[in-house]
């Protein structure tokens, strides 16, 4: 049937059973997970099943990475957060068995492949590493923070809207710096995330568990979520043809509206099935609170400043981080033809064209989604250190067929609104001739 066909995802043996639910949410991509990933109701790593239960409040990293991925297989997320030998012989005691039936993901990561070597290089170059630019993003993520508040205040003192776009520009790049932080150990930075209406929580499964590991296919929930308002997937039974033009019209509404959506999203969501909010989605009001004491503007001025910034803030974002890396005709994305090495390093590689116009500023990578190949394929190293992991990229790539794109944003945006309204998949693999 061609329903079937249309179905038929490039990294599993299955359609993920979430992309059926009527409301999508994080909540719903974890469920429908745990339904697919014949993980026996613990956790899986490749072929083994494990009993973490005992683990979860020893987590180094935090509770929160072992609690939610209960029941689902996490071999690609695993490999990719730890970068030492020490997590693989600790986690031997707390297995229970060998699975009973095989993986649904097709995604390889072998010892003498393309992941795993480039993995042992980095590992070893970690050693002798140059780790002050660490500090260098702790301060521009400092200094940041702080001027949201003194630009928020200046936009209602001197009631200026530089002030009022300044205060939002400040905003949005606060919080893609802090996404250097929630991929992470637990630690005080992950929390300025939410000064924007989204939740870290939420996003180490939407970002980190599910678009990290799963880039531009049926699993990567960072695709789904925009949809029908945006659709990337190149298949026409998923986008009409009334979806990939209305699409440019509705795209700045979508923008704009993003951060209150993903926050209306999650109230509706937990009002009518599990709750998802967290204490820490208060967060956001510390913004018109601070306006309030620091002006002497009514109570509801300072809650419609502070959604003014968080507008502008949401726009920014989505011109920012929808056209920062993936999106482009001559990128993957579910449907096109596969690669002949399934190596999950080099489909990673695969799904992403980076920007080579910032990586001269550290502070440019930081606020705008930058070394977007590396941070994926080493999600929990600072942005500051990946520079100094370039040379071993390309040497191994170099070795494995692959080859790291670049190209500028403007180059990207049109790529975006180019992929927007394809839906002929590519014939080509990436690497072939």
């Amino acid at each position: 049937m061609v329903i079937e066909e249309w179905k038929k995802c490039g990294i599993a043996t299955k359609f993920p059973t979430y992309r059926n639910s009527k409301f999508v949410t994080v909540d719903s991509w974890l469920n429908g997970k745990r339904q697919d990933d014949e993980a026996e109701g613990l956790w899986r790593i490749n072929d083994v099943i494990y009993d973490f239960t005992d683990f979860i409040d020893k987590h180094p990293g935090g509770s929160f990475w072992i609690r939610e991925t209960r029941g689902t297989d996490i071999t690609e997320a695993f490999e990719a957060h730890h970068l030492t030998t020490a997590p693989s012989k600790m986690i031997e005691k707390y297995k229970v068995r060998d699975a009973n039936k095989p993986r649904i993901y097709t995604l390889t990561m072998h010892e003498n492949g393309f992941y795993k070597t480039l993995k042992r290089r980095v590992m070893e170059k970690l050693k002798t590493i140059d780790n002050t630019p660490k500090e260098r993003s702790d301060l521009i993520h400092l200094g940041l923070l702080v001027s949201i508040f003194i630009f928020a205040i200046a936009s209602a003192r001197l009631n200026s809207l530089l002030c009022l776009a300044l205060a939002g520009t400040a905003l949005v790049w606060t919080i893609i710096t802090a996404h250097n932080y929630f991929h992470r150990r637990d630690n005080w930075r992950m929390y300025t995330f939410n000064l924007c209406m989204l939740n870290f929580c939420s996003w180490r499964v939407s970002h980190a568990m599910s678009h990290h590991i799963y880039p531009n296919s049926y699993m990567d929930l960072e695709l789904s979520m925009f949809e029908p308002l945006l659709c990337w997937i190149p298949n026409p039974h998923i986008k009409s043809l009334l979806m990939r033009y209305v699409s440019w019209i509705t795209e700045p509404f979508a923008y704009t509206i993003a951060f209150f959506l993903q926050m209306l999203t999650r109230i509706v969501y937990s009002l009518r099935n599990t709750n998802i909010m967290y204490w820490h989605d208060l967060i956001p009001l510390t913004i018109p609170l601070t306006i309030y004491l620091g002006s002497d503007w009514p109570l509801w001025m300072c809650l419609r400043q502070w959604l003014y910034m968080t507008a502008i803030a949401s726009f920014a974002f989505c011109v920012i981080g929808l056209n920062a890396a993936h999106h482009d005709p001559e990128i993957y994305h579910e449907g096109d033809t596969n690669r002949e090495d399934r190596d999950w390093g080099l489909f990673q590689v695969d799904t992403i064209i980076d920007r080579g116009d910032l990586k001269k500023s550290q502070f440019l990578v930081l606020t705008h989604f930058g070394d977007h190949a590396l941070h994926h394929l080493f999600p929990t190293l600072d942005h500051g250190i990946l520079p100094q992991l370039y040379p071993i990229l390309y040497q191994t790539l170099d070795e494995f067929k692959g080859e790291l794109r670049e190209c500028n944003h403007i180059e990207h945006i049109i790529g975006q609104h180019k992929q927007l309204l394809r839906i002929k998949p590519n014939l080509k693999a990436p690497g072939s001739k």
